[in-house]
Order: C-alpha cells, then structure tokens, then sequence
C-alpha cells in the first residue's frame, strides 16, 4: 500500500492538526509528517481563528488529497475497517458520527476562549459563559457516552475516531485548570495516557512558543 503525507503545522497550537495526526495514527496507515511553518499566512490564519476554512492538516495517499477532518477520517475508516475506528454497533456509529459532528462545527466560544497551547499551564483561569457553555455541553456527551458505554473510552475499550476528536479539549482542560468530576478527571488521564498522544505532547513541547498572540494572558 502506497505511503500517506500528512502536512500539518504547529504540534504546540494546532488542535486541528492533532486530531487529524491522531486519527491517521489509529487507522495504522503508515505516513510521512509533513511540516508547513506557522509564518505561511494561511496557517497563521488557521491558528487564530481568522481562516473560513480550515486546511490543514491535509492527508494525501493514492492520488487522493484530503484536507477536511472528517472527511480524512472517513477514507481512512473505508480503506482500514481492521482499525475499527469507527463502532460497529448501529446505534455506536451513529452516535460517534454524531458527536465527532458537533465537535467540527460547534464550540466557537471554547476554541476562541481557550486556545490550544500544550506549553502553558493557567491555573485560576477565568472562564466567560459563552465558554462555560461549551464546557458544559462537552461534559455532557463524555458523561453520556461514558454511562452508555461503560468506558474508559467514549465507545469503550477501543480508541474511536470520537476520542481523537475530543482529545484536543482534554488539553484545553488541563493547561487552563477546568475542574472536572472524577469520571471525566480520568478519562482526561486516560486520553493523555494514549501512547500517541504521549508523543504528540512531547514533541509539541520541543517546539518554540512562536505565535505571541496565543501567549497573551486574557
């Protein structure tokens, strides 16, 4: 099988770049990263929030280019159903869909709020309501999708395209001290725990704090 690109941009900043990097990985398609700086305009555009469309990351495999997130996760999920990336339970499936949905078009407010910044850590942060809403809302599917399906994942013991989806806000959680009940404290722990996010941070970590707009204490 032909050997995917991904490009992405800034592991430090990008949630958008996570999710797609994460779901590639858990489809097993081998790939190459390919980097496009944060000084190119349309990625800087992206990273604030200043873009109408979003893309990168950008998967290309086959003669094929694909540059939305849900859509990459859906040519990922038809060319490796082993991965069982998505649940094979009706209901499941038309759940995970569901909510990996909301997460694409929703939560304004948190995103601009709460930006991605593995870096930083802003304990005390003060959360406006809009926000707050979000929070809520997220909370709720976890709750959800936790009751449901008993666990430790949002579709139970297997990673699902949804726990990549959502992995992004377990960071905003953490770098901007979001009290959470224990059930979704440990869920945060087991997503960080996934071995490649545990590469992800890490790497995003090596990199330089290079967009001070996303430095600003707000």
């Amino acid at each position: 099988m032909a050997e995917a690109t991904l490009l992405i941009s800034s592991k430090n900043y990008s949630s958008w770049c996570l999710r797609g990097w994460l779901i590639t990985r858990l489809s097993g398609l081998p790939f190459r990263e390919e980097f496009v700086a944060v000084d190119n305009a349309a990625v800087r555009a992206e990273l604030l929030l200043r873009s109408s469309s979003i893309l990168v990351p950008t998967l290309v495999h086959d003669g094929v280019t694909i540059w939305d997130t849900l859509a990459i996760s859906e040519y990922l999920n038809e060319l490796r159903p082993e991965a069982q990336m998505i649940p094979a339970d009706r209901q499941a499936r038309a759940r995970c869909r569901a909510i990996c949905g909301e997460m694409h078009s929703g939560f304004s407010a948190l995103r601009s709020s709460l930006p991605m910044n593995l870096h930083a850590h802003r304990p005390g942060f003060v959360i406006w309501s809009a926000a707050r809403a979000d929070i809520d809302r997220i909370l709720s599917i976890w709750d959800d999708c936790l009751t449901t399906w008993k666990g430790p994942y949002l579709f139970g013991e297997r990673l699902s395209v949804a726990d990549a989806m959502y992995a992004p806000v377990v960071t905003r959680f953490l770098t901007y001290d979001v009290k959470l009940d224990e059930r979704a404290a440990r869920y945060c722990r087991d997503i960080m725990a996934w071995p490649d996010m545990a590469d992800w941070v890490a790497a995003a970590k090596e990199e330089p704090q290079e967009i001070t707009e996303l430095e600003v204490e707000f």
